[in-house]
């Protein structure tokens, strides 16, 4: 049975991310850049693990079931010039950009695209026999990034309600940031998205900066070893859909596992061993030492403080040389540790999954060849942090009702951004509460 997914890359963000994914999943599978299989020898006859990524088409060529969107053909543009042998990937560009502005994505320039893009991704269906769902690629802070990923994940849940819908989103940075308006981009796209999306593996550039200058020893980090990086985290999370393990997860398995409420569906990532080729000598990289470095607060990809949170439920995905005994052994270590907090009505904790694929090795990337790596992906109510940050900036500019005008010439109202406020302190509240223990509040007074 094949489990297809669908990725749709939107903005610049989202594009340029697609460029370092769909570099990593040809490696992944022995697919070269003209959509046929190197000779590898390690590559079976009856191997189709390619069918979660990629369509072979009548002629035999095999190409990335991924839709490229932008309003402005630029980036695309770029991308076609470095992935350029994919004749049959489906880019779609507009003629003029969302300019930063939400309402630019989602109402004015957005509405001309959105049924192409969508006739695109119904082709890219009907070519799947068991879709498992789509992997939205895109930015918090841009214009199309933001408003048009809501506009489309609005009609995805029209037209494909039961299918998992994941993303993987550049949230604003604490510190650095590439447009003023990130805050009022991000906070209308958070509401908007927020009944439409299963679950968003956020990513902040200064957090994925800091790591790549700490552990790789890049003093200068640019996009392309951010979105390495990145890519390496798209991959773990749907490497047991594609290669075989002891401990499989899909979709909607992991979902199940991380997901409490729907509204609380925002994992925080993190991915180890992150070291360079040199440092790789000298490092101790077994199981147990891997997954306690997923507890570390350097090694997050959004700058928030876990220990100031506790733990509803975290995600381990294993993959390369690692066995179940090793595993447990790893997990009952970091349940001892004082530092690390679950929440009292969550006893559990952990959901794990093992695959043997070892992590890809990408020539001229940054990271060493490892034969094993760990995702975690961990529900924790320390990343209201992360949006307590963002609704604080966004207070400042609406105060003054800074900017606003921008979005209202394009045919937004006003009162769309207080409604998008108020969801966004009703998200905090949630965090809050899930966060105290619920638990003996509940059962207060009562007697048994």
């Amino acid at each position: 049975m094949c489990r297809e997914c669908i990725s749709i890359h939107i903005g610049q963000a989202g594009v340029q991310i697609g460029n370092a994914c769909w570099e990593l999943f040809c490696l992944e599978h022995g697919i070269q850049t003209d959509g046929t299989f190197k000779n590898l020898p390690s590559r079976l006859d009856n191997d189709d693990s390619f069918t979660t990524f990629f369509n072979e088409t009548g002629t035999g060529k095999h190409v990335p079931r991924a839709v490229m969107v932008d309003l402005e053909p630029t980036v695309v543009g770029q991308c076609i010039i470095s992935i350029g042998k994919w004749r049959d990937i489906c880019l779609i560009t507009g003629k003029e950009d969302a300019a930063n502005n939400y309402a630019r994505g989602h109402y004015t320039i957005g509405k001309e695209s959105i049924d192409l893009v969508l006739d695109r991704v119904r082709k890219l269906t009907d070519a799947c026999s068991g879709l498992q769902g789509f992997l939205i690629f895109h930015s918090f802070g841009g214009g199309t990034g933001s408003g048009f990923t809501s506009l489309l994940m609005e009609r995805l849940s029209l037209d494909y309600g039961k299918k998992s819908k994941l993303e993987f989103a550049i949230y604003p940075a604490p510190q650095v940031s590439t447009a003023v308006v990130e805050p009022y981009n991000s906070i209308l796209t958070t509401h908007t998205t927020l009944e439409h999306s299963d679950c968003a593996f956020m990513v902040d550039n200064e957090a994925i900066y800091d790591i790549c200058r700490r552990n790789l020893d890049i003093e200068r980090p640019t996009y392309t070893n951010l979105n390495r990086l990145i890519s390496q985290i798209v991959s773990s999370i749907t490497a047991s859909l594609r290669f075989d393990g002891a401990l499989n997860v899909d979709l909607t398995e992991f979902q199940t596992n991380l997901v409490p409420y729907p509204r609380i569906h925002f994992p925080l990532v993190t991915y180890a061993p992150i070291v360079s080729a040199e440092r790789a000598y000298h490092e101790q990289l077994s199981v147990a030492e891997i997954t306690s470095s997923c507890f570390e607060p350097n090694n997050q990809m959004v700058k928030c403080d876990p220990r100031h949170g506790k733990y509803m439920a975290c995600c381990m995905l294993y993959r390369g040389d690692v066995v179940p005994k090793d595993v447990n052994v790893a997990i009952a270590a970091i349940k001892t540790k004082r530092t690390i907090q679950f929440v009292d009505w969550c006893p559990t904790g952990f959901k794990v999954g093992i695959n043997y694929q070892p992590p890809t090795f990408v020539p001229e990337g940054d990271l060493a060849q490892v034969q094993r790596a760990v995702c975690m992906l961990s529900n924790t109510t320390a990343i209201a942090e992360a949006w307590a940050r963002l609704d604080h900036k966004f207070d400042l500019m609406y105060a003054k009702r800074a900017f606003v005008h921008w979005y209202v010439g394009e045919g937004m109202e006003e009162g769309e951004f207080s409604e998008a406020r108020e969801d966004l302190a009703a998200l905090e509240k949630d965090y809050e509460e899930v966060g105290s223990d619920l638990y003996e509040e509940e059962n207060d007074g009562e007697e048994f």
